[in-house]
Protein backbone atom coordinates (compact mmCIF):
# COMPACT_ATOMS: atom_id res chain seq x y z
CA UNK A 1 0.00 0.00 0.00
CA UNK A 2 2.91 2.11 0.11
CA UNK A 3 2.40 3.42 -4.07
CA UNK A 4 -1.04 4.02 -2.54
CA UNK A 5 -0.06 6.39 0.07
CA UNK A 6 2.69 8.48 -1.61
CA UNK A 7 -0.21 8.87 -4.51
CA UNK A 8 -2.55 10.20 -1.92
CA UNK A 9 0.83 12.48 -0.24
CA UNK A 10 1.62 13.82 -3.91
CA UNK A 11 -1.52 14.59 -5.39
CA UNK A 12 -4.57 16.47 -6.31
CA UNK A 13 -6.19 13.63 -7.80
CA UNK A 14 -6.96 10.54 -4.90
CA UNK A 15 -9.18 7.23 -5.52
CA UNK A 16 -11.52 6.43 -2.70
CA UNK A 17 -11.05 2.77 -2.62
CA UNK A 18 -7.41 2.75 -4.59
CA UNK A 19 -6.68 -0.98 -4.58
CA UNK A 20 -9.48 -1.64 -7.00
CA UNK A 21 -7.26 0.09 -9.29
CA UNK A 22 -5.53 -3.24 -9.52
CA UNK A 23 -8.00 -4.67 -11.81
CA UNK A 24 -5.86 -2.76 -14.06
CA UNK A 25 -3.53 -5.53 -14.07
CA UNK A 26 -5.97 -7.47 -15.41
CA UNK A 27 -6.91 -5.82 -18.47
CA UNK A 28 -3.34 -6.60 -20.55
CA UNK A 29 -3.91 -10.63 -19.53
CA UNK A 30 -7.58 -10.07 -20.70
CA UNK A 31 -6.50 -9.02 -24.44
CA UNK A 32 -4.09 -11.29 -24.57
CA UNK A 33 -6.31 -14.65 -23.89
CA UNK A 34 -8.25 -13.01 -26.22
CA UNK A 35 -6.11 -12.70 -28.84
CA UNK A 36 -4.91 -16.18 -28.55
CA UNK A 37 -8.41 -17.87 -28.62
CA UNK A 38 -9.90 -15.58 -30.72
CA UNK A 39 -13.06 -13.37 -30.54
CA UNK A 40 -16.14 -15.43 -29.97
CA UNK A 41 -18.64 -15.75 -33.05
CA UNK A 42 -21.47 -13.44 -32.75
CA UNK A 43 -23.98 -14.98 -35.06
CA UNK A 44 -23.64 -18.18 -36.40
CA UNK A 45 -24.10 -18.85 -40.03
CA UNK A 46 -24.65 -21.84 -42.37
CA UNK A 47 -23.22 -20.32 -44.75
CA UNK A 48 -21.27 -17.12 -45.57
CA UNK A 49 -21.21 -16.76 -49.37
CA UNK A 50 -23.37 -13.09 -48.15
CA UNK A 51 -20.09 -11.81 -46.55
CA UNK A 52 -17.99 -12.93 -49.12
CA UNK A 53 -17.88 -8.91 -50.28
CA UNK A 54 -16.60 -7.81 -47.78
CA UNK A 55 -13.08 -6.85 -47.61
CA UNK A 56 -11.30 -8.85 -45.17
CA UNK A 57 -8.71 -5.86 -44.10
CA UNK A 58 -11.84 -3.94 -43.49
CA UNK A 59 -13.11 -6.42 -40.87
CA UNK A 60 -9.84 -6.58 -39.47
CA UNK A 61 -9.79 -3.28 -38.41
CA UNK A 62 -13.30 -3.13 -37.35
CA UNK A 63 -12.29 -6.24 -34.92
CA UNK A 64 -9.47 -4.19 -33.42
CA UNK A 65 -11.31 -1.14 -33.02
CA UNK A 66 -14.02 -2.84 -31.36
CA UNK A 67 -11.56 -4.52 -29.45
CA UNK A 68 -9.71 -1.49 -28.12
CA UNK A 69 -13.30 0.12 -27.20
CA UNK A 70 -14.20 -2.79 -25.16
CA UNK A 71 -11.00 -2.76 -23.48
CA UNK A 72 -11.28 0.86 -22.73
CA UNK A 73 -14.43 0.41 -21.16
CA UNK A 74 -13.42 -1.98 -19.15
CA UNK A 75 -10.47 0.08 -17.92
CA UNK A 76 -13.03 2.91 -17.41
CA UNK A 77 -15.30 1.06 -15.09
CA UNK A 78 -12.91 -0.17 -13.17
CA UNK A 79 -11.47 3.82 -12.40
CA UNK A 80 -15.18 4.38 -11.56
CA UNK A 81 -15.63 1.59 -9.02
CA UNK A 82 -12.33 2.96 -7.80
CA UNK A 83 -13.88 6.57 -7.15
CA UNK A 84 -11.48 9.36 -7.95
CA UNK A 85 -11.94 12.75 -5.93
CA UNK A 86 -10.25 15.54 -7.19
CA UNK A 87 -8.85 17.97 -5.22
CA UNK A 88 -9.79 17.91 -0.67
CA UNK A 89 -12.68 16.70 0.84
CA UNK A 90 -14.47 17.13 4.01
CA UNK A 91 -15.21 13.90 6.22
CA UNK A 92 -17.04 13.58 9.43
CA UNK A 93 -15.98 11.39 11.76
CA UNK A 94 -17.16 10.51 15.19
CA UNK A 95 -15.42 9.22 17.93
CA UNK A 96 -15.65 8.52 21.18
CA UNK A 97 -12.97 9.92 23.20
CA UNK A 98 -12.25 13.26 24.94
CA UNK A 99 -11.15 17.01 24.61
CA UNK A 100 -7.79 17.30 25.42
CA UNK A 101 -5.83 20.73 25.17
CA UNK A 102 -1.93 20.30 25.41
CA UNK A 103 -0.28 23.49 26.99
CA UNK A 104 3.71 23.78 26.24
CA UNK A 105 5.79 26.23 27.66
CA UNK A 106 8.01 27.37 25.06
CA UNK A 107 9.89 30.02 27.05
CA UNK A 108 13.75 30.74 26.70
CA UNK A 109 14.61 28.54 30.00
CA UNK A 110 13.32 25.34 28.26
CA UNK A 111 16.47 25.89 25.66
CA UNK A 112 18.20 24.22 28.86
CA UNK A 113 19.79 20.96 28.22
CA UNK A 114 19.47 18.26 30.93
CA UNK A 115 17.63 15.89 28.86
CA UNK A 116 18.93 13.06 26.92
CA UNK A 117 17.25 11.87 24.03
CA UNK A 118 18.25 9.01 21.79
CA UNK A 119 21.42 9.54 23.72
CA UNK A 120 22.03 12.47 22.19
CA UNK A 121 21.69 15.68 24.96
CA UNK A 122 18.42 17.78 24.24
CA UNK A 123 16.67 20.51 25.61
CA UNK A 124 13.72 20.65 28.07
CA UNK A 125 11.63 22.23 24.99
CA UNK A 126 12.53 18.89 22.57
CA UNK A 127 11.84 16.40 25.39
CA UNK A 128 8.64 17.90 25.77
CA UNK A 129 7.53 17.53 22.17
CA UNK A 130 9.34 14.11 22.22
CA UNK A 131 6.21 13.47 25.26
CA UNK A 132 4.07 15.07 23.33
CA UNK A 133 4.07 13.31 20.24
CA UNK A 134 4.17 9.70 21.99
CA UNK A 135 1.33 11.14 23.84
CA UNK A 136 -0.77 12.26 20.85
CA UNK A 137 0.56 8.61 19.05
CA UNK A 138 -1.51 6.69 21.83
CA UNK A 139 -4.74 8.72 22.08
CA UNK A 140 -5.97 8.19 18.00
CA UNK A 141 -10.03 8.60 19.40
CA UNK A 142 -9.41 11.88 21.00
CA UNK A 143 -10.07 15.45 19.72
CA UNK A 144 -6.85 17.31 20.85
CA UNK A 145 -5.50 20.86 20.23
CA UNK A 146 -2.31 22.56 21.06
CA UNK A 147 -1.54 25.75 22.45
CA UNK A 148 2.30 26.87 23.27
CA UNK A 149 3.23 30.28 25.57
CA UNK A 150 5.97 32.23 26.37
CA UNK A 151 5.27 36.47 27.36
CA UNK A 152 1.81 35.00 26.21
CA UNK A 153 -0.14 32.52 24.53
CA UNK A 154 -0.87 31.32 21.14
CA UNK A 155 -2.43 28.43 19.49
CA UNK A 156 -0.41 26.13 17.32
CA UNK A 157 -3.52 23.69 16.83
CA UNK A 158 -7.65 24.28 17.32
CA UNK A 159 -8.76 20.61 18.84
CA UNK A 160 -8.66 17.93 16.20
CA UNK A 161 -8.79 14.45 15.56
CA UNK A 162 -6.64 14.51 12.38
CA UNK A 163 -3.37 13.92 14.00
CA UNK A 164 -1.20 13.75 11.46
CA UNK A 165 -2.04 17.40 11.21
CA UNK A 166 -1.49 17.96 14.66
CA UNK A 167 1.94 16.13 14.80
CA UNK A 168 3.36 18.17 11.66
CA UNK A 169 2.69 21.67 13.88
CA UNK A 170 3.60 20.24 16.92
CA UNK A 171 7.32 19.85 15.03
CA UNK A 172 7.08 23.84 14.10
CA UNK A 173 6.62 24.77 17.98
CA UNK A 174 10.36 26.37 18.63
CA UNK A 175 11.34 28.99 21.39
CA UNK A 176 11.55 32.90 19.72
CA UNK A 177 8.12 33.10 17.84
CA UNK A 178 6.82 35.44 20.80
CA UNK A 179 8.35 37.85 23.48
CA UNK A 180 9.70 35.79 25.74
CA UNK A 181 8.45 35.42 29.75
CA UNK A 182 6.15 32.88 31.49
CA UNK A 183 2.36 33.56 31.20
CA UNK A 184 1.23 30.30 32.52
CA UNK A 185 -2.17 31.45 33.83
CA UNK A 186 -2.89 33.21 30.59
CA UNK A 187 -2.32 30.23 28.69
CA UNK A 188 -3.99 28.21 30.66
CA UNK A 189 -7.05 30.76 30.35
CA UNK A 190 -6.51 30.23 26.66
CA UNK A 191 -6.82 26.96 26.94
CA UNK A 192 -9.98 26.66 28.98
CA UNK A 193 -11.52 28.87 26.54
CA UNK A 194 -10.91 25.85 23.58
CA UNK A 195 -12.04 23.20 25.99
CA UNK A 196 -16.00 25.21 26.74
CA UNK A 197 -17.65 22.62 24.71
CA UNK A 198 -21.03 21.82 26.61
CA UNK A 199 -20.84 18.69 23.56
CA UNK A 200 -17.94 16.81 24.73
CA UNK A 201 -18.30 14.41 27.47
CA UNK A 202 -15.01 14.95 28.99
CA UNK A 203 -12.10 17.54 29.13
CA UNK A 204 -9.15 17.68 30.11
CA UNK A 205 -5.91 20.38 30.31
CA UNK A 206 -2.28 19.23 30.59
CA UNK A 207 0.34 21.92 31.17
CA UNK A 208 3.63 21.69 30.42
CA UNK A 209 6.11 23.69 31.54
CA UNK A 210 9.76 24.39 34.01
CA UNK A 211 9.03 27.55 35.72
CA UNK A 212 6.46 30.07 37.70
CA UNK A 213 4.41 32.35 36.39
CA UNK A 214 6.12 36.03 35.73
CA UNK A 215 4.04 37.43 32.65
CA UNK A 216 0.50 37.74 31.55
CA UNK A 217 -2.73 39.26 32.71
CA UNK A 218 -4.07 36.41 34.62
CA UNK A 219 -2.43 34.57 37.79
CA UNK A 220 -2.59 30.61 37.52
CA UNK A 221 -4.97 30.84 40.46
CA UNK A 222 -7.81 33.06 39.30
CA UNK A 223 -7.00 30.63 35.57
CA UNK A 224 -7.07 27.36 38.06
CA UNK A 225 -10.67 28.40 39.31
CA UNK A 226 -12.28 28.81 35.90
CA UNK A 227 -10.76 25.38 35.11
CA UNK A 228 -12.13 23.92 37.82
CA UNK A 229 -15.86 25.91 37.29
CA UNK A 230 -15.81 24.46 33.88
CA UNK A 231 -15.16 20.96 35.45
CA UNK A 232 -12.03 20.37 33.35
CA UNK A 233 -9.65 18.21 34.82
CA UNK A 234 -5.78 19.70 35.41
CA UNK A 235 -2.52 18.25 35.23
CA UNK A 236 0.98 20.17 35.83
CA UNK A 237 3.70 18.40 34.19
CA UNK A 238 6.91 19.97 35.43
CA UNK A 239 10.04 20.07 32.95
CA UNK A 240 13.22 19.71 34.20
CA UNK A 241 15.74 18.01 36.63
CA UNK A 242 16.23 19.12 40.48
CA UNK A 243 19.64 20.91 40.97
CA UNK A 244 21.78 22.49 38.77
CA UNK A 245 21.71 22.49 34.91
CA UNK A 246 23.52 24.52 32.22
CA UNK A 247 21.08 27.63 30.86
CA UNK A 248 21.06 29.92 28.10
CA UNK A 249 22.15 33.36 28.53
CA UNK A 250 19.74 35.76 26.07
CA UNK A 251 21.58 38.61 24.09
CA UNK A 252 19.99 40.95 22.08
CA UNK A 253 21.08 38.47 19.11
CA UNK A 254 19.44 35.42 20.96
CA UNK A 255 20.38 32.84 23.53
CA UNK A 256 24.31 31.46 23.70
Amino acid sequence: MQLFDWWRANSALTFGRPWLLLLLLAIPLLAYLRGKHGPAAALTFSSTSAFRAIGKQSAARAGKILRTLLLASLAIFVIALARPQLGKSLTQIDASGIDIMLVLDVSGSMLTKDFTIGGQEATRVDAIREVTRKFIEGRPNDRIGIIAFAGRPYVVSPMTLDHDWLLQNLERVRIGLVEDGTAIGSAMAAAANRLNDKRSKSHVLVLLTDGENNAGKIPPNTAAEAVKALKIHFYAIGAGINGIAPAPIFTPKGPL
